[in-house]
């Protein structure tokens, strides 16, 4: 009576020879081919090196581009102060030359008042702009989806 189920020494069983009757090769191992420790340190080298690549992705890079919006806009509020005050001299200077003698003797203040206003009314409309445009408007927090 023979076995159909245990393959015999030197039999070809599905394709692969038979060379011990003890051994049964379930699946193929990595025989030669593991990197043992040494590649384990490698993963794990690699992980740290992507873990601190995401790092500075996420948090570096953000930080540089905010500085470069910092510096831009901290230059170009240094740039409208110097404009703002140019034209300000300016106006002072058209309003005791042009005005003939309206603002001469006691009233030779008026000019100054008039530019000091002007310079409250312009910073003060910016200050309305910047804020304006931090706050969330009103109908933003309103606008509910209808089922």
């Amino acid at each position: 009576m023979t076995d159909f189920g245990a393959a015999q020494v030197g039999e070809t069983v599905g394709g692969r020879h038979r060379d011990h009757e003890s051994r049964r090769n379930v699946a193929p191992g990595r025989i030669g081919k593991g990197k043992g420790l040494g590649g384990l340190r490698d993963e794990g080298t690699e992980v740290v090196r992507l873990v601190i690549d995401y790092i500075k992705q996420e948090t570096l890079d953000p930080v540089k581009g905010l500085g470069r919006y910092v510096l831009f806009g901290v230059a170009g509020s240094i740039a409208l102060s110097i404009g703002l005050a140019i034209v300000a001299v300016g106006f002072l200077r058209l309003l005791q030359v042009e005005t003939g003698s309206t603002f001469t003797g006691n009233l030779s203040w008026i000019p100054y008042l008039i530019c000091a206003v002007v310079v409250v009314a312009v910073a003060a409309v910016a200050v309305w702009a910047i804020s304006r445009g931090q706050t969330p408007s009103p109908a933003a927090g309103t606008d509910k989806e209808k089922s």
